[in-house]
């Protein structure tokens, strides 16, 4: 097979037309001209022997070839800016650079603060940026797969299995647990209240066999807001440890004993990205916080 050469901006120039999804505007974005980021993919096209956009009316949209090459060129890109970070701190203990981490909502706010935290007292150079993803079809993982983020905060064992080409590792297992208004007789027999990214998990499997569990009649945009309505007495909710880590007033948790199911939560990353010395440094932060703890639940 013969080899390709693609240059940093060549790869930039499919990134920007997939971000931008059109020839001009991802022009804009790279001073240049609608002509000459045409026929720059044009180029490229020609050196990998296959058609990487859709050209029409709606702009530039990448076909499969051209969504697997954008996702190669974001990654190969970002490699590039840690080969100039990490060298230039080669004899030093000072790490430095972005850091871009994908997680989902109740991660975000509950899991990685106090890992942040320390991570940046530690390193204060690493500039950490962490972008919210609801964890519904490729979730967390696929930004990482994607090249959009460096490591993904991510749940295993769901109906979307993470990518093959990413590697991780567990960081702990927390339990469901019924949540609902305190003092109602007969919790069970409220209504549902549920939300979509709760839907994927494989706890579904132990759901359907549990003959109080309705089919949920109330659904909501996320964690928060299934609080928001249990709350309000709209019903009750079975919820993972995480998203239950500050329950408003007027709530209360109840186990659901040795049988519950739980949720299996990661990280996961891609082979490169791995070796880094910032991702490294982040890795040892999340077993820190998270493997001596045993999932526990507290009655409120």
């Amino acid at each position: 097979m013969n080899s390709v050469d693609l240059a940093p901006q060549e790869l930039r120039t499919l990134v920007a037309v997939a971000d931008e999804g059109g020839f001009s505007a991802a022009a804009v974005r790279l001073g240049a001209t609608q002509s000459a980021v045409s026929h720059a993919v044009r180029g490229i096209e020609g050196k990998l022997g296959v058609v990487l956009f859709e050209r029409g009316r709606f702009g530039a949209r990448p076909t499969p070839a051209g969504a697997r090459a954008v996702a190669h060129a974001r990654r190969v890109l970002r490699m590039l800016e840690v080969l100039v970070a990490e060298t230039r701190g080669t004899g030093t203990r000072r790490l430095a650079g972005p850091l871009r981490v994908a997680a989902f909502r109740s991660a975000a706010l509950y899991l990685l603060p106090p890992v942040l935290e320390r991570l940046a007292a530690r390193h204060p150079g690493i500039e950490v940026t962490v972008t919210v993803v609801r964890e519904i079809g490729p979730g967390t993982a696929g930004e990482v797969a994607e090249g959009r983020a460096d490591l993904g905060i991510a749940t295993f064992g769901t109906s979307a299995p993470i990518p093959p080409e990413l590697i991780g590792d567990l960081l702990l297992e927390e339990p469901y647990a019924l949540v609902h208004p305190a003092g109602h007789p007969d919790p069970r027999s409220l209504p549902l209240v549920d939300w979509q990214e709760n839907c994927s998990s494989y706890t579904r499997q132990w759901w359907a066999a549990q003959d109080w569990i309705p089919a949920a009649t109330v659904r909501a945009e996320d964690d928060g807001a299934v609080l928001s309505m249990v709350g309000s007495g709209l019903g009750m909710a079975i919820m993972p440890a995480l998203s239950l880590t500050e329950v408003p007033p007027g709530l209360r948790i109840t186990d659901l004993g040795p049988a519950r199911p739980t949720r299996r939560i990661g990280y996961v990353t891609t082979p490169e990205l791995a070796a880094t010395a910032a991702v490294r440094a982040l890795v040892r932060e999340l077993r820190a916080h998270t493997k001596p703890q045993k999932p526990q639940l507290s009655a409120v």
